[in-house]
């Protein structure tokens, strides 16, 4: 065995194309709740069809690399006009990343039963997001440079056949859903994968991946439901894993409320969201044979001054 410290990791694959999806009802609730205060916590579509974006496979990392706090236009509510700087709301979102194998030609769709055919396997992904730049940007089109400034994936694959024995059933899904999100329903599972996350060593929330809504084969199914092609080598994400105890949710936005319940660290410090030089490790492990642990290894960044710019402490 050679120690971790002393090697150089590399990106698992060459990622060809990436999408992030929504797929924990509890994520999605506590995010409406805090962006939409006096609206519904859920979009009328959201037990409809898997929501996702299409971000930025060029600005996903492997594990090991320095995060550097993004630049760009932030605009609170009490202000009068946007401002320009380095973000001061720096998140993590504590993610499953699926690799997709045998692509596909443009114009044919993936059908629900034949999903398990493209998906090879799962690695740790941690979507970084500064919610400041978001917040101001994602109305009316979504998540854009809130999002793309870098996304880490960790060196380890486990393939799907490795996972056999942690699937588990999904969550009832109300309303049913439409046919080719259904099929015959042989294919549809989630997962029983135990997440920890941690900033500089502290453990901060332990995120469960089997009460997700949507299953992997509904989020490739709907991915291509209008002809968008496959390349070997496409990633897409769960979105952040939360469960509904405050000490399962995947996200500070979640974990402190916007920044208004800030969390303790071990040394004594506080954090809203993530100061210059906060090292994040996610790790995590699904149950295998008698009684075994699979371990899907790490996924860990580490937050680097923006450029040019001494960005406030939160």
């Amino acid at each position: 065995l050679i120690p971790l410290a002393e090697v150089t990791l590399h990106l698992p694959i060459e990622v060809a194309d990436y999408v992030d999806f929504y797929a924990s009802e509890n994520h999605a609730t506590n995010i409406g709740k805090i962006f939409r205060p006096d609206g519904e916590a859920l979009t009328v579509n959201w037990k409809h069809l898997p929501i996702g974006y299409h971000g930025r496979s060029g600005t996903v990392v492997v594990s090991g690399t320095d995060i550097i706090r993004p630049m760009g236009q932030r605009k609170a509510p009490t202000d009068a006009a946007p401002v320009y700087g380095p973000s001061v709301k720096l998140d993590i979102e504590a993610e499953l990343g699926f690799i997709v194998g045998d692509g596909t030609e443009l114009g044919k769709p993936v059908g629900i039963d034949d999903a398990a055919d493209h998906l090879f396997g799962v690695a740790l992904f941690n979507d970084w997001s500064a919610r400041d730049i978001q917040a101001w940007e994602y109305v009316p089109l979504g998540p854009f440079l809130g999002k793309s400034f870098g996304s880490s994936l960790g060196a380890w694959v486990v393939p799907m056949e490795a996972l056999a024995i942690a699937r588990v059933p999904l969550p009832q899904q109300d309303p049913e859903p439409l046919p080719y999100l259904k099929g015959s329903g042989a294919s549809l599972f989630g997962l029983d994968i135990r997440l920890e996350v941690r900033i500089n060593g502290t453990l901060v929330s332990s995120p469960t991946y089997a009460g997700m809504y949507w299953s992997p084969d509904q989020m490739l199914a709907h991915l291509t439901v209008n002809g968008a092609s496959l390349r070997d080598g496409d990633l897409f994400a769960s979105g952040t894993i939360s469960g509904a105890e405050k000490n399962t949710r995947g996200s500070l936005m979640e974990l402190t409320w916007n920044g208004q319940e800030p969390l303790t660290l071990d040394d004594g410090s506080t954090r809203a969201f993530l100061q210059d030089g906060d090292t994040v490790t996610v790790t995590g492990w699904a149950p295998g044979l008698d009684g075994s642990r699979i371990g899907l290894g790490e996924v860990v960044g580490t937050i680097a001054p923006a450029h040019g710019s001494t960005p406030p402490r939160t």
